[in-house]
């Protein structure tokens, strides 16, 4: 059962509520490179990519904004660190929503003024609390970093907002911690209404990454926690769509896609299934089909392994099976049965 929170509008898009969970990216271009920034974008949309946020380091970076935003569909989100003076520019050059960390923005009156800015134009402020950044007070209250440390620190940061008269909040709790996050979501569940943006923060390249972050939302998320999530990956930005889209649809969050399975290899295998999985894998991206594909490396096994299946591919030695609902549809050369499975995919009518 999905927890119950507040509905937030960012720009077209909205998350909490009951809403579907949102999948988000950073860019990882200069800011201030217009052209980069947008083209990288573009890309991140064409995946499914359906919030974006941005660093604003620099002046230069928030006045790109303005820019980013008419050649962009995305709503875009501002990362602000330090300077409240860029989150009210960013805001002022149209951003969606910003994301600042109202402890490293300064005195009271300088938080004032951002709450402010994004109150007059109905902007939502993510409050993003880090494991890396927890308040030295609160370290020594739990004795180190713990999970209760972090939501405290996220609580006393909502409320101070609050206190200024604004409550169109997201928090995120992060930490490289997988079950220090996943306890940390646990317990602010519980404590808030606001929409909790989910992430296991620096979690690693594509392999550590993915690994740590599939345990991580999936144990998050399978307790109905969280409305929008980023996997966080050290990489080009376009591989944390696939992944989110791949945990949400696994745990049943989200429908659409080509799911396709295929087998491990063992000393059955007569062909390059490796190779020939990966390729499955690329060319059905662009296939907008709720089905699943199965791709086997062995005649022998694969129509019954692959029954559960809508379509799939069993591949012998130079030849090959296609395979529908677990019934041999033909036998094809080997070379020829990527070909097959996509005239099937192109023209499927289950």
């Amino acid at each position: 059962m999905k927890s119950s929170t507040k509905a937030v509008k960012i720009g077209n898009r909205v998350i909490g509520g009951g809403n579907p969970i949102l999948i988000q990216s950073m860019t990882n271009t200069r800011t201030e490179d217009v052209a980069a920034t947008v083209s990288q974008i573009q890309r991140l949309a064409a995946a499914g990519c359906e919030i974006v946020r941005c660093t604003v380091p620099t002046m230069e970076a928030a006045d790109a904004l303005a820019e980013i935003k008419k050649q962009v569909q995305l709503p875009v989100v501002a990362d602000i660190h330090f300077d409240y003076r860029l989150a009210i520019a960013s805001i002022e050059r149209g951003a969606d929503k910003i994301r600042i960390n109202p402890g490293n923005i300064g005195a009271k009156e300088r938080v004032q003024a951002v709450v402010d800015a994004a109150k007059e134009r109905g902007i939502p402020i993510r409050v993003g609390v880090n494991s890396g950044s927890l308040e030295k007070e609160l370290v020594e209250k739990y004795h180190g970093v713990t999970a209760q440390g972090l939501v405290e620190s996220a609580l006393l940061q909502v409320k101070r907002i609050e206190d200024m008269g604004y409550d169109n909040l997201v928090i995120s709790i992060k930490s490289s911690d997988v079950l220090m996050c996943v306890r940390a979501h646990e317990l602010i569940a519980g404590q808030t209404d606001h929409p909790l943006h989910v992430g296991i923060t620096e979690a690693g390249t594509l392999l550590s990454g993915n690994i740590k972050s599939a345990v991580g939302l999936g144990l998050i998320l399978h307790q109905g926690i969280g409305d929008t999530i980023r996997v966080s990956l050290t990489g080009d930005p376009v591989e944390e769509i696939r992944s989110a889209k791949l945990i949400l649809r696994t745990l049943g969050l989200r429908k659409g896609g080509i799911e396709v399975v295929s087998c491990p290899t063992c000393g059955r295998t007569k062909i390059d299934l490796i190779g020939l999985a990966n390729q499955v894998e690329e060319m059905v991206a662009d296939i907008p089909l709720d089905i699943k594909v199965a791709v086997m490396g062995c005649v022998v096994n694969g129509p019954g392994e692959a029954k559960e299946a809508d379509i799939g591919i069993a591949g012998g030695c130079g030849e090959g099976l296609l395979i529908r609902h677990g019934q041999i549809v033909k036998k094809l050369p080997e070379h020829e049965l990527l070909p097959a499975l996509r005239e099937e995919l192109l023209h499927w009518n289950g």
